[in-house]
């Protein structure tokens, strides 16, 4: 089913995720010359500005809007749209939001890994496959890390970003699946029909992250 336009062909139609990522993201938006300022506290999910919708969204919902159409382009980290396994174009890597998904394990242990518990399945059933791991995925949510802890498994995959938690935990990493940031993501149909408007877009931002890059 495709989604009916609730507006013109130069209105921009934007998903973006509830979170760490959304405020960081409407400051690089607002800079690369959108007008949005999302009011505080405020319980509604949809936003409109002259020319420009916003959706906030879980995490997870940004890669399905933006596939599907009913989003022209969204943001979100590059471990939930890999996970999504969606067919999105995926212009600019907007170097926020940094984390790495690992494997982790407890300090020291020897024992084979037999179960993995993980927010990722697909990402961990195909890292595992990759390297002969006939190990059982477990998805779960919250406190990835308990799983290890408790017995649950033998291993998890979960996101790190600075370490410290599992520095307390007495948790080690293993080894890196992959880095992932927040990522611009476009409807490939949506790339043709608002060039005008996703074009320039796209241009700006990559120029305010090189910009923004102390390392270029």
């Amino acid at each position: 089913m495709t989604p009916v336009p609730l507006h013109g062909p130069d209105h921009l139609t934007l998903a973006l995720p509830k979170g760490r990522i959304l405020e960081q993201a409407i400051a690089l938006l607002s800079q690369a010359g959108l007008p949005l300022t999302l009011p505080e506290k405020s319980r509604a999910l949809r936003h409109e500005f002259p020319g420009v919708t916003v959706l906030e969204l879980r995490n997870q919902d940004v890669p399905v809007y933006v596939d599907l159409g009913v989003a022209d382009a969204g943001i979100v980290g590059k471990d939930v749209l890999i996970e999504s396994g969606r067919e999105v174009y995926e212009p600019v890597d907007l170097r926020f939001a940094a984390c790495r998904l690992s494997l982790i394990r407890e300090r020291g242990a020897t024992a084979p890994i037999v179960r993995v518990g993980t927010k990722y399945p697909r990402a961990a059933r195909a890292y595992l496959n990759a390297r002969g791991i006939p190990a059982e995925v477990v998805k779960l949510s919250g406190n990835i890390e308990l799983a290890a802890l408790t017995g649950l498994a033998e291993a998890v995959i979960d996101l790190v970003q600075t370490g410290s938690t599992l520095q307390a935990n007495n948790l080690e990493e293993l080894d890196v699946l992959f880095e992932s940031s927040a990522r611009l993501i476009v409807n490939r149909a949506a790339l043709k029909l608002r060039r005008e408007r996703l074009r320039p877009l796209i241009g700006r931002l990559r120029e305010l992250v090189e910009e923004n890059d102390p390392q270029s």
